[in-house]
Formats: C-alpha cells, sequence, structure tokens
C-alpha cells in the first residue's frame, strides 16, 4: 500500500505541473494573440506581423486564421517566400486547391510536389487536433482509477490496470503524437542530391515551393523524402513549416 501510495502522489504532482504549465501557456498565448489581432485590424502589419511570429515559433501557439494574416502581410510586403510558408502550413489544416494555386502564383512554378493528403496523413491531422483532449481525459481517467484504488482496497486490482493503461495512453498522445517535421524549398535552383555531398549524384533541380518531409538532419544537409526516394537538401535551401 505505501508503494502504491506514492507512486500515485508522483503521477498527481507530475500531471498537475504538466496540465497547468501547458493552461499558462495557452493564457499567455491568447494576450498576445488578441495585441497582434488589434495591430492588425489598425493595419500596422509589420507590429503584428512580429507578434504572430513570436507565437509562431517562440510559443508554438497559431491557428488557421493567424497563418492566413501572416500570409497576407508578407506578400503585401513582398516576401513571397515566407508567404509561400505561411500558406503551406495552412494548408496542413485547410488542404485545398485553391491554397496549392496561391503558392503556385507566388512561387511561379506550373506544379508542386509534396502536398498530396493520403488517408494517413487525415487520420494523424485528426489525432493532433484532438491531442489535448486525448490526453487531458486519459490522465484524469487515470487518477480517477487510482484514488478507487484507495478507496475500494478489495478491488485495488480490478482499478490498479485501468489506471496504468490510461497512464500509457496519456504517455503516448503526449510524447509520440506528433506532426512529422516538414519543410518548403525556398531557394532556386535547388539541387536534390542523392547524398549529403555536393559531389553526389544530382537527383533534381527545383525552384522554390516544392514541400518535403524531413526525416533527419546531418551537418549542412536535411535528409529528405522526394516521391518515394530518399534524397538531400541544404538546410539553407528550406525552411521548416
Amino acid at each position: 500500500m505505501p508503494n502504491l501510495r506514492r507512486i500515485f502522489l508522483v503521477f498527481l504532482s507530475a500531471f498537475s505541473l504538466l496540465y497547468s504549465h501547458q493552461a499558462d501557456s495557452q493564457t499567455t498565448g491568447k494576450t498576445n494573440l488578441i495585441t497582434a489581432d488589434s495591430l492588425f485590424g489598425e493595419k500596422k502589419y509589420k507590429e503584428a506581423l512580429e507578434g504572430y511570429e513570436t507565437l509562431l515559433y517562440e510559443e508554438e501557439a497559431y491557428s488557421p486564421a493567424m497563418l492566413l494574416k501572416m500570409g497576407f502581410i508578407s506578400e503585401g510586403l513582398g516576401d513571397y517566400g515566407k508567404a509561400s510558408l505561411y500558406l503551406s502550413k495552412y494548408y496542413d489544416y485547410n488542404p485545398n486547391p485553391e491554397v496549392i494555386d496561391k503558392i503556385k502564383s507566388l512561387t511561379g512554378q506550373s506544379s508542386l510536389e509534396g502536398y498530396q493528403v493520403s488517408d494517413q496523413d487525415r487520420f494523424l491531422r485528426l489525432l493532433l487536433e484532438y491531442k489535448t483532449i486525448i490526453s487531458g481525459t486519459a490522465a484524469l481517467l487515470m487518477l480517477v482509477f487510482l484514488i478507487l484504488v484507495f478507496v475500494i482496497p478489495k478491488k485495488r486490482t480490478v482499478f490498479y490496470y485501468p489506471s496504468l493503461l490510461f497512464l500509457v495512453i496519456a504517455f503516448v498522445s503526449n510524447n509520440f503524437i506528433n506532426k512529422p517535421d516538414t519543410g518548403i524549398i525556398t531557394g532556386g535552383p535547388v539541387l536534390i542530391m542523392d547524398s549529403p555531398s555536393a559531389a553526389g549524384n544530382l537527383v533534381r533541380r527545383v525552384e522554390a515551393g516544392h514541400r518535403v518531409t524531413i526525416t533527419s538532419s546531418k551537418d549542412m544537409w536535411y535528409q529528405v523524402q522526394w516521391g518515394n526516394k530518399e534524397a538531400y537538401i541544404r538546410k539553407a535551401d528550406v525552411s521548416k513549416i
């Protein structure tokens, strides 16, 4: 019983710290978003973009509407690379052909690779959308069953194993349900190689706007998926989405 009590207290403390931190982060993000939106409404676009970029890159808090505003501002400032980047990120939430058409017009491309959406991509997007709800619900149920372990000691085993199951679900959802690293090619022309070396064989020469899935990093190169092949692109030519 003492061991179980210690385990319960450790789990309770850990999840309390985790979700209180998440709540504080969400509150800060909402405040900063309101400030940036206010600047956008006042047509102070540069200041608004700075606020949005802080939310995106430092707090990792953003919404599809915010990404559209960032794309709008960047295009108006003549930074088509950034505009394409934000629209590409927006595409993850709204895989609409019109978004691809807009990126094509910004990059001057007639066709773009890397924007195909599979059933697996849709399922992962659904999990990511409800990730907080899944992990929070699992954590709550875990605590409920752990409390029942102490309240009804005669049925300790009945409640103990479900608590472990929900612990695993909460842990997996928090640590393993993640969006794969993707990037958009921002330079041009960019050389896609078959090895992380300028002396490697050329796979393809491309212009800006194409999307790639980043699988690893090595020195000045990203290993990426290009079609069904592994290839390499210089980090300087890719902006992570």
